[in-house]
């Protein structure tokens, strides 16, 4: 083991990490978790009473270069909500209710403290999601990162019955598009970000005009998670189709839910803009053509409903803590483009 240390890798801060991450996994469990933290394997018996032909749903992503900034303002407690929430929001966009959570965390020197508070941040975005932190890696790797860098990686399973699986197939003209709003940037665009704020000699702790926090503040605020409130409209709402707006923004994720011979119009003035956006927008001088396939602008998520649908499920979104918005609707013409209106 001396040997092991004097190569960089701490086993000791190892088992220390991994004793204080027990009781954080431990908050998040489900009835169908069958193991405890620690195991080779993370176990997990699905429901059978709840679905008769379930159809599991899988997504991995991570962070990005979101990580610069933790690192910059050496705050870690929210990067890890938005570690689960770039997988649960991914897998919800085909009705799918998560169920548990892997992590991946990398770095050049383990601090069991630093590695608790990113896995606090996992853990808040599991309880937010409803999923369990079912297990997950920490890897000391000296010479593959800086000393107080790491990198972190994600992966989450749901189910959803299969009549209920929702692919974009039923959606057609006449349907209407629900934005639900973001909290910020969420975890997209953070090269364009750095380098705006490079080249314009911003400092993170400048304070965003028009708001009580700072640049670095408002540009950590996690990524929001829609799963809770999306899955009880599903319990009442025939949704056609749903979009999680991440990179590509609205104009590359919306025509992803479209099928053939439909596309998607939408009002870039039905909604307002957030502080973050018309501060990246004035320091960048860059138009909305080279703004909106980078960040998602204020529209986290998007729902298609039928418009007699529309009133209803607006109720049941409000209801549930989410600002929503008719953005636009689908008209006749090519998937593949987004008509501004």
């Amino acid at each position: 083991m001396k040997a092991y240390q004097k190569a960089g890798v701490d086993l000791a801060a190892a088992d220390e990490a991994v004793e204080l991450l027990k009781p954080l996994a431990k908050r998040t469990l489900r009835p169908e978790v069958l193991s405890g933290l620690g195991g080779f394997g993370g176990l997990f018996a699905l429901n059978q009473s709840k679905y008769k032909n379930p159809v599991l749903v899988s997504g991995t992503d991570g962070v990005g270069t979101k990580l610069k900034l933790a690192f910059e303002l050496d705050s870690h407690e929210t990067i890890g909500i938005d570690l689960v929430a770039m997988c649960v929001n991914d897998i919800l966009v085909q009705g799918a209710e998560p169920l548990f959570f892997l992590d991946y965390l990398a770095c050049g020197k383990l601090f069991p403290q630093k590695v608790e508070a990113v896995v606090k941040g996992i853990s808040e975005g599991c309880l937010q999601s409803g999923c369990a932190l079912l297990g997950g890696e920490t890897a000391e790797m000296p010479g593959m990162y800086k000393t107080a860098e790491y990198d972190l990686a994600g992966f989450a399973v749901g189910a959803v019955e299969r009549e209920k699986l929702i692919d974009g197939s039923k959606i057609e003209a006449g349907n209407v598009l629900l934005g639900l709003a973001s909290s910020g940037v969420h975890s997209n665009g953070f090269s364009l970000v750095h380098r705006i704020l490079a080249e314009n000699s911003q400092s993170l702790n400048s304070n965003l005009p028009g708001t009580a926090e700072t640049i670095g503040e408002a540009l950590l605020t996690p990524t929001r998670i829609y799963v809770k409130s999306i899955l009880k409209l599903l319990e009442v709402v025939d949704v056609r189709g749903m979009s999680h707006i991440t990179g590509g923004g609205l104009p590359g994720n919306v025509p992803r839910m479209l099928p053939e011979n439909t596309v998607a119009e939408i009002d870039k003035s039905a909604w307002p803009d957030l502080p973050i956006f018309s501060f990246l927008r004035k320091e960048s001088g860059l138009p909305d053509e080279e703004l909106f396939p980078v960040f998602n602008m204020g529209i986290g998520f998007v729902i298609c409903v039928p418009e007699s649908a529309e009133k209803i499920a607006k109720e049941i979104l409000e209801q549930n803590g989410e600002t929503v918005y008719r953005i636009g609707q689908i008209v006749s013409g090519n998937k593949t483009e987004v008509r501004w209106v």
